[in-house]
C-alpha cells in the first residue's frame, strides 16, 4: 500500500505525488556465466605479473581498467563473467572479408561469439547500427600526440638571445656610422683643433682621431664613459644622439635578459590541428579500421580543416598503423617528424609514462565516449546501462581513471609538461608588435 493523499485542518485533502520507481524484469540472468571480450591495451587491459611461485588463471591474468570496471558490474549485477581476448587485436571496423562485414569486437558481438564487449570500444553511429552500447563509462575525444621537444642548451653566444640577429647588425652598423661621422665633424670643426706649443714649435692636434672615435663610441656603449669628449656643438649633438640610442638598447636589452632567465613557456612546432593541416614536413597519422580513422572520413567533406588533413594521410597510406604500439613508438623516433591522432585518454596515460618523452598539444578534435557494447536486442543492455550510470554517480568510475592514470604516474612533474625559454622584442626597436622565440 502506498499513500495517495493526506488531510489537514488547515489545508484540506492534498494529492501526494506518486513516487514511480523502475522495477528491474527478472532476465534470469543473475549467477550465469557470460562471455566478455576484450583487447590488450594499457591501461585498460594487461596482463598481470605473476608473484614468484604462483600461477595465474582465467581473469586473474588480466588486471587494468576495463578489468576493475567488469568486476564492479557483475557484483552490482550478481553474474560471473570470462575474459577472452578478441581473436584479430581489432577494435571493430567494416570489413568486406568478414562474413559479418565487420571485424574485431564488433564482429564477435554480432556473430554472438561474446555477450558482451567492455574496453575502449568508441561509440558511433555505424556500431550503433550493429550493436547496442550503454551510457558511456568515460569521455574522450581525438587529439594530438607529438615528441616533447628538447631543451636547448645555453651556448658561447646565448647572451645573444634577447635580440635578433637582425637588431645586434643594426647596432654593429650604427656604432660604425656614428664613430665615423664623429671623426669627420670633429676634423671640420675648429672647436675641435688645439693648439700646443712644445720644443718643436706650436702645432694643432686633435683628440678625436678614427681609433679616438671608435673608443668614445664604445665607451658610451657599454655605459662607461670616456676621457675625451666632444666640443664642438656637432660633435655634441652626434654624442648627445648616441647616448640616447644606447640608453634605450642597454635598457631593453636589461628587460629583455631577465625575461628569457626566467619567463617559461610551452615552445612546440605543432600546437593545433590548424598547424598540421597547414604544413607537410610534419606527417601524421591514424590507427587503421579505428573510430578515429572514421571521423576523418565522415568530415572529410564538411569541415575544409579535415578534408587536407584526409587527403594528406591517404595519399600517404604508410602514416597508419596498426596498433597503438606502433604509432607511438613512431612518434618517439621521428625526431618531432611525426604526429599521431589517437583518443586523449590514450594520449595523456602514455605521456605519464616513461621515458616522458611525449606529450599533447592542442584541443581534442571532437567529443565521444567508449560504452559497454551488446549485441542487438541483448536483454543485457537495460541492466547494464543502469549499473553504469549508478558507478558514475556514486564515484566509482572517477576512482577508477584516478587510479589507472594518475596515481600510477611514471613522470615527475616537470618531466610532464616541457617548457623553454622565451624572450619577446621590444616593438619599437623590431619594427613591429609580434613575438619573436627562438629560431629551431
Amino acid at each position: 500500500m502506498s499513500e495517495v493523499a493526506e488531510w489537514s485542518d488547515s489545508d484540506g485533502l492534498q494529492q501526494i505525488p506518486p513516487n514511480y520507481k523502475r522495477i528491474p524484469q527478472n532476465t534470469g540472468f543473475e549467477n550465469k556465466t557470460y562471455i566478455v571480450t576484450s583487447i590488450l591495451e594499457e591501461p585498460y587491459l594487461m596482463y598481470k605479473k605473476a608473484e614468484d611461485g604462483h600461477i595465474l588463471e582465467g581473469n586473474d591474468m588480466f588486471e587494468g581498467y576495463c578489468k576493475d570496471l567488469a568486476d564492479l558490474i557483475a557484483d552490482n549485477l550478481k553474474f560471473s563473467f570470462i575474459i577472452k581476448l578478441v581473436n584479430d587485436s581489432a577494435y571493430g571496423g567494416k570489413d568486406p572479408t568478414s562474413p559479418v562485414g565487420w571485424n574485431g569486437m564488433v564482429g564477435e558481438l554480432i556473430r554472438k561469439d561474446a555477450d558482451m564487449a567492455i574496453a575502449p570500444l568508441t561509440i558511433t553511429s555505424a556500431r550503433e547500427n550493429v550493436i547496442d552500447f550503454t551510457k558511456p563509462f568515460m569521455s574522450m575525444g581525438i587529439s594530438i600526440m607529438i615528441k616533447k621537444p628538447m631543451n636547448r642548451l645555453p651556448g658561447v653566444f646565448s647572451f645573444m638571445n634577447p635580440l635578433s640577429e637582425e637588431i645586434w647588425m643594426c647596432i654593429i652598423f650604427a656604432y660604425v656610422g656614428v664613430s665615423v661621422v664623429l671623426f669627420l665633424v670633429s676634423r671640420f670643426s675648429p672647436h675641435e683643433w688645439r693648439y700646443e706649443d712644445n720644443f718643436m714649435g706650436p702645432s694643432a692636434s686633435n683628440d678625436f682621431s678614427l681609433h679616438n672615435s671608435l673608443w668614445f663610441s664604445l665607451g658610451a656603449f657599454m655605459q662607461q664613459g670616456c676621457d675625451i669628449c666632444p666640443r664642438s656643438i656637432a660633435g655634441r649633438i652626434v654624442g648627445s644622439v648616441w647616448w640616447f640610442f644606447t640608453l634605450i638598447i642597454i635598457s631593453s636589452y636589461t628587460a629583455n635578459l631577465a625575461a628569457f632567465l626566467t619567463v617559461e613557456r610551452m615552445v612546440t612546432p605543432i600546437n593545433s590541428a590548424d598547424d598540421l593541416a597547414k604544413q607537410t614536413e610534419v606527417e601524421y597519422g591514424t590507427l587503421m579500421h579505428s573510430s578515429t580513422q572514421e571521423f576523418f572520413k565522415l568530415q572529410s567533406g564538411k569541415i575544409p580543416v579535415y578534408a587536407r588533413m584526409w587527403e594528406f594521410m591517404n595519399s600517404r597510406k604508410h602514416v597508419f598503423v596498426r596498433k597503438y604500439e606502433e604509432g607511438i613508438q613512431r612518434v618517439r623516433e621521428s625526431k618531432g617528424k611525426y604526429a599521431f591522432l589517437m583518443e586523449s585518454t590514450k594520449n595523456e596515460y602514455i605521456n605519464e609514462r616513461k621515458p616522458c618523452d611525449t606529450m599533447k598539444v592542442g584541443r581534442n578534435l571532437d567529443a565521444k565516449g567508449y560504452g559497454v557494447a551488446t549485441p542487438v536486442g541483448s536483454n543485457l543492455r537495460d541492466r547494464l546501462n543502469l549499473a553504469v550510470l549508478t558507478m558514475l554517480e556514486n564515484g566509482d568510475l572517477a576512482r577508477l581513471e584516478n587510479k589507472w592514470w594518475y596515481d600510477r604516474s611514471e613522470c615527475k612533474n616537470g618531466e610532464s609538461k616541457t617548457s623553454e625559454k622565451v624572450w619577446l622584442l621590444p616593438a619599437p626597436i623590431a619594427g613591429d608588435h609580434r613575438c619573436h622565440t627562438p629560431r629551431h
